[in-house]
């Protein structure tokens, strides 16, 4: 089996305020699949997509409640290619809205720093270098 894309699918309270979040933090917009109800934001072109659903459009894919930024229900980690560009991701998602959640950590191998969205929603950012990963990992 071989997946061509994925969309993730996440509730929000403004369509408009995530649009503006996510494009400061660099990212652009599919605006084939994006309206007054929906953004589509690429996180890799032709491959990885965020679905950025308002609360009421959401719960109609749906008839069990969501999470509504209270709450975890999943964790979300995007790599990208440096140390530099995970502090730089996360800071300025701190600046436009988003919240620290955790510290960053160093595992030598990999780097990782953290926020939450505007709506809650926890991302995980991450560098690592497969070839300092040590051998025994155990």
């Amino acid at each position: 089996m071989r997946i061509n894309d994925i969309y993730v699918n996440l509730p929000v309270k403004d369509v408009q305020k995530t649009r503006d979040f996510w494009t400061k933090l660099g990212f652009s917009i599919n605006e084939q699949f994006s309206n007054d109800q929906a953004i589509c934001v690429v996180m890799r072109e032709d491959h990885i997509y965020t679905m950025f659903l308002k609360e009421e459009f959401f719960q109609t894919f749906t008839d069990r409640p969501f999470a509504k930024g209270d709450t975890t229900q999943v964790l979300l980690a995007i790599g990208v290619n440096s140390r530099d560009e995970v502090d730089h991701m996360v800071k300025t998602a701190l600046e436009n809205g988003g919240s620290k959640y955790s510290e960053p950590q160093d595992h030598g191998w990999m780097y990782q720093s953290a926020f939450a969205d505007i709506d809650g929603h926890q991302w995980e950012v991450m560098y690592g270098d497969l070839s300092q990963l040590p051998a025994d990992q155990s």
